[in-house]
């Protein structure tokens, strides 16, 4: 790829106006090859889509229960709400600039470049570097967006995001607000989208991104060795730190066994004690999966659950009860798709996959509040002051 030969064509990615930049641009140039900001799993559902075939479906949220992937799920799928409703608005499907660019392509014979990294990757990556404080505040931004509940009331204008100084603004203000995400959804993009294009072999390329990468793209290509390793950039277990939160709550359950165990050889009788223990886990897994709007089959399984994992830190009840939900909720991709046409909590509450993921939540933060709250106070507390002569 020839610097002097690259045309960078920046997209609001909901706009008319830049699907028909995109095209005006491909059939006027004539370019050898179109990068588009696609990685290969969203061009291949683009171009079922193009060509109208259905696929299943159904989304597994068995498998995100069991993967432990229902962060990164909420992320995307709140993201991608997000895009879908912008979209709505302005009655532009997210993407149509880019099943524009591969309409025009391939209508010319031009060899398309995907040049974006597995959205998926880039995500947990996202989650990865984020602190507990960064995820809460980020999800609130996220969820004050969806339902309009934060301070801005003003209409957006989206070919004005595609104005270098406004993006300049968005950028900094992403930045302050959550740096960690910001490194990953922009900086690092910025870098991979830049390396993918320079490795094109081709001379005259147009590449179609969206407008807030163009700069930071721009940048790299004038000065290439700044380029970090694409490879590094691939990677998702690079989580950083020492994860502090994961060993105090892995030492919890430890604790727990530990002072039974010193209970039972000072000789004390702990019999009460471990029916206390099963009563309060299996109680407050049940109310919190039952108070989140859970089948009574899903709140069953989860009390039932809750004193084994409880004491075992790589369980936890919400995916038992979360699983059996998903038994008798079937998810499908139209409930996505519907996140878009939500507009207030009734409409929120028919969607399966808040259900679903609500019940997780709901019988976690019970049995939580049993771990770190109730079992330390009436049980083992106690306990402990009767070991030591307290």
């Amino acid at each position: 790829m020839k610097r002097e030969c690259l045309t960078i064509i920046g997209t609001a990615h909901v706009s008319e106006e830049s699907v028909n930049e995109v095209k005006d641009a491909i059939y006027e140039q004539h370019p050898e090859v179109v990068a588009i900001e696609l990685d290969r799993g969203r061009y291949t559902k683009l171009k079922k889509q193009m060509m109208g075939i259905e696929e299943d479906d159904t989304i597994s949220v068995t498998d995100i229960i069991k993967e432990n992937k229902v962060g990164l799920f909420v992320t995307s799928t709140l993201l991608g709400y997000f895009q879908s409703k912008i979209g709505a608005d302005v009655d532009v499907a997210p993407g149509s600039e880019m099943i524009g660019a591969i309409e025009a392509s391939e209508d010319l014979g031009i060899p398309i470049a995907l040049i974006d990294r597995e959205i998926n990757t880039t995500l947990q990556r996202a989650l990865n570097k984020m602190g507990f404080r960064e995820k809460i505040k980020f999800l609130y931004g996220l969820l004050a967006s969806v339902f309009g509940f934060d301070d801005e009331d003003e209409e957006i204008d989206i070919e004005d995001l595609k104005n270098p100084d406004n993006l300049d603004d968005l950028m900094e203000m992403f930045k302050d607000e959550a740096p960690s995400v910001h490194e990953v959804l922009v900086h690092e993009r910025d870098a991979y989208l830049a390396g993918k294009i320079m490795q094109i072999p081709q001379d005259h390329v147009i590449a179609v991104v969206g407008a807030g990468h163009k700069p930071g793209i721009e940048k790299f290509l004038d000065n290439p060795e700044t380029l970090p390793d694409l490879n590094e950039l691939e990677k998702i277990n690079d989580k950083k730190g020492i994860p502090w939160l994961k060993i105090f709550l892995a030492l919890i359950p430890i604790l727990f066994i530990a002072i039974f165990f010193l209970a039972y050889f000072n000789g004390i009788n702990i019999t009460w004690n471990i029916y206390e223990f099963v009563a309060i886990s299996v109680g407050m897994g049940f109310i919190g999966s039952i108070l989140s709007g859970s089948k009574i089959q899903s709140a069953i399984v989860g009390g039932v659950t809750a004193p084994l994992t409880i004491i075992h830190p790589l369980l936890a009840a919400g995916w038992f009860s979360g699983l059996t939900e998903a038994r008798y909720r079937k998810v499908r991709q139209s409930d996505v798709q519907n996140l878009a046409n939500i507009e207030s909590l009734r409409d929120l509450w028919g969607n399966n996959i808040f259900r679903i993921l609500l019940v997780v939540v709901g019988t976690n933060l019970g049995v939580s509040i049993a771990t770190l709250v109730i079992l330390p106070s009436q049980v083992f507390i106690p306990l402990f002051m009767k070991i030591f002569g307290g």
